[in-house]
């Protein structure tokens, strides 16, 4: 059986088609509607653009009214691994259906993600047949996937972001995937927001904006 996601979504500002994608994948314990603010403020620059934020496919097991895209265990680091690459094919599924409803191609797709929601932006993205037009990760990690470095997959540009007053995931995590992502051949943007905890600040959000101005185009 086939895990169908479905969550929060903007049409292009335009009134068009959409020309452009934007996938926002939300943190453990939150929803869909967390990280669609996001194309709230973007759809302004980008009024081509589509964004959907689909809530994650199980109920989360420490906030019942909001989702996870894997559990977390005790052992954090088996949890992640086993997880992000349990989740991937339902995300993987729910970008095929997107690009074949749309029309809009890989190329001009970006995914965004936020705590968890990085770690599943970082490995789909990392991980697919076809080039993005690039990854956003807030204050998230990088869990590699299966071929990762063996030069399978394209290398989608990468933008971390990450606060160095993080108490949930630490700042080292987005540095440690910094150097994994470089070395493996991948375009790579960091930013670490001084005094910032577990979230987007301003300067982090000003950051990401300026990433993908320089992957999608000044939009409007």
């Amino acid at each position: 059986m086939t895990t169908t996601l479905s969550g929060p979504m903007l049409p292009p500002k335009s009134g068009g088609d959409p020309k452009q994608l934007m996938v926002l994948l939300h943190g453990y314990g939150s929803d869909g509607k967390d990280l669609i603010s996001l194309g709230i403020q973007w759809r302004e620059t980008w009024p081509d653009m589509m964004f959907v934020s689909p809530n994650a496919p199980a109920p989360s097991a420490m906030n019942p009214s909001g989702y996870q895209w894997f559990a977390i265990s005790q052992d954090r680091s088996v949890s992640r691994v086993e997880g992000t690459a349990a989740a991937r094919p339902v995300i993987v599924n729910f970008l095929m259906n997107l690009w074949a409803q749309t029309g809009v191609t890989p190329a001009n797709t970006v995914l965004v993600g936020f705590s968890q929601g990085s770690m599943m932006a970082l490995h789909v993205g990392t991980s697919l047949d076809q080039q993005l037009a690039g990854i956003v990760s807030f204050s998230g990690a990088f869990i590699p996937p299966a071929e990762f470095g063996t030069g399978r997959f394209p290398r989608p540009p990468v933008a971390l972001i990450h606060g160095d007053m993080d108490g949930v995931l630490e700042t080292e995590l987005s540095r440690d995937a910094a150097r994994q992502l470089e070395a493996a051949g991948f375009e790579v943007s960091l930013h670490i927001s001084p005094g910032v905890g577990h979230g987007i600040a301003p300067d982090g959000l000003e950051f990401a904006t300026a990433f993908l101005r320089e992957r999608l185009g000044p939009g409007a």
